[in-house]
């Protein structure tokens, strides 16, 4: 059994000039859109990564958990760290781990072939923890989120999310909260956190920029070594 990074989720004030930005600074395609989100008062647009995803919501009203999250860190910036689990059996393990340490569900909905569920961020500690699981079983193809194979309609690029960057003000005392959920050990590279999903990092550090804690950074693989350091209030670094 194993977890796979497949999105990763962005807040923006404003939807359009940040997916263009995204687009162009990394060479994304843009690849579909969710009318789903607009439950949640979002609009949103997803890039494509491979069969990866990075996905920006805005909100559209007053009273959204993403327009909270953007009043809380000062703007525009990281939002949600979405995987997928191998089989129904792992998510409800994972469910059952979350529970045993007081981590709240924030949303979850059983579509019977897949099943969404969002772990609270302020019993995360830095960001949502979203773990689907889908009955296709194939972490670089079938994504509900992504309208099922719509998304490779459009162009794959190069670009792969290799690691997300978790910051908080005790980023050890994080790295084992997610591991004990996630049930994955954590490596110390340096001053690095580690824990290891099936085809991603993710990293925990301090918060350097004075932002709080919060999903700071994201780092690609097969993108230009020239990436703008910040897009939608994210620090981008590439991976040769």
């Amino acid at each position: 059994m194993a977890i796979h990074l497949r999105q990763i989720c962005l807040v923006a004030e404003a939807l359009a000039p940040a997916v263009d930005d995204l687009a162009r600074g990394l060479c994304l395609s843009p690849c579909y859109v969710d009318p789903h989100v607009a439950e949640f008062g979002l609009k949103n647009t997803l890039l494509r990564a491979g069969s990866q995803f990075l996905e920006v919501v805005a909100p559209t009203g007053p009273g959204t958990a993403a327009g909270r999250q953007l009043a809380r860190r000062g703007g525009d910036g990281g939002y949600m760290v979405i995987c997928q689990a191998d089989t129904r059996a792992e998510q409800t393990a994972l469910r059952a781990r979350a529970a045993d340490l007081g981590v709240r569900v924030a949303f979850e909905v059983d579509r019977r072939t897949w099943n969404i569920m969002q772990l609270h961020p302020g019993d995360m500690g830095a960001a949502f923890l979203e773990v689907d699981w889908d009955e296709a079983a194939d972490p670089t193809g079938n994504w509900h989120p992504a309208g099922g194979l719509d998304w490779q309609r459009a162009p794959a690029g190069n670009a792969i999310i290799a690691a997300a960057t978790l910051q908080h003000p005790d980023p050890g005392a994080l790295a084992a909260r997610w591991a004990a959920v996630l049930g994955l050990p954590v490596t110390d590279r340096g001053d690095i956190h580690t824990i290891a999903l099936a085809n991603a990092d993710l990293h925990f550090m301090p918060d350097t920029d004075g932002r709080g804690a919060g999903l700071g950074g994201i780092t690609l693989s097969g993108a230009t070594k020239n990436l703008p350091a910040t897009l939608c209030g994210t620090r981008f670094t590439a991976r040769p």
